[in-house]
């Protein structure tokens, strides 16, 4: 018999306070593969379709970390009357399609921005929904939001205070070089690579992010002698 992979719980929404159902995915997946900037390829199933939380009334969409937390006055005397002017909705559905994700985060991030939400958080939405594009097979729109999503990520270093929970701007960083390097900007993954293996106090205070970083800087080197053997 087959293991169901979701399961249905009911919360209020932050915003019009109504009782909805969400859908939300187990712990026990079966992992396949990890890519270099994090996403992870699990098997028959996609639980980031089901990341972003929707309200089956009102329409407002967040993650779950954001949608049960408390929401400021300000941001509901902006969002009520968003979500009343919405005209794209997502009806509640028990199993997602890509293109149900897709709309879940192309409304959380339109939310978020309305509301001016960090960048760190806009950077995390975008970032995700290129994994959805990833998954999909959509290399153009995997692509635009790649890059959305790392001018996001160098805007949260430039302006905000990290950790952010378990986020570090040494992470940040390397996520960032990891971008760069699918989108075969080889420059700017130089730049932020470098950042990190030439960090001396690293290799102690993040041992996990270093390794990292110096891995992907040997795929890059074994890459480019390959290359440069393949043109004598």
């Amino acid at each position: 018999m087959a293991i169901e992979k979701t399961f249905i719980v009911k919360r209020n929404c932050p915003v019009c306070e109504k009782e909805t159902r969400i859908i939300k995915t187990r712990s026990r997946i079966n992992v396949l593969d990890r890519d270099e900037d994090g996403y992870i390829h699990y098997e028959n199933f996609n639980p980031y379709y089901y990341t972003i939380w929707v309200c089956e009334h009102c329409g407002y969409a967040a993650d779950e970390s954001t949608f049960e937390a408390k929401m400021p006055e300000r941001h509901l005397k902006i969002l009520r009357p968003a979500l009343e002017a919405e005209k794209t909705k997502l009806p509640f559905a028990e199993e997602r399609t890509a293109g149900d994700a897709e709309t879940a985060f192309l409304l959380a991030l339109k939310y978020l921005d309305l509301i001016k939400g960090k960048s760190s958080k806009r950077a995390k939405y975008a970032h995700q929904l290129a994994w959805i594009f990833r998954d999909s097979g959509d290399k153009r729109q995997e692509e635009e939001y790649l890059n959305m999503a790392a001018e996001f990520y160098e805007d949260a270093l430039a302006t905000e205070r990290f950790p952010i929970g378990a986020l570090t701007d040494n992470a940040v960083i390397y996520v960032l070089a990891a971008i760069y390097h699918i989108l075969c900007d080889q420059q700017k993954t130089t730049i932020y690579l470098s950042q990190l293996i030439n960090d001396k106090e690293l290799r102690n205070s993040d041992p996990r992010i270093y390794d990292k970083a110096r891995d992907l800087w040997g795929e890059i080197r074994a890459a480019k002698k390959k290359q440069s053997a393949k043109r004598k």
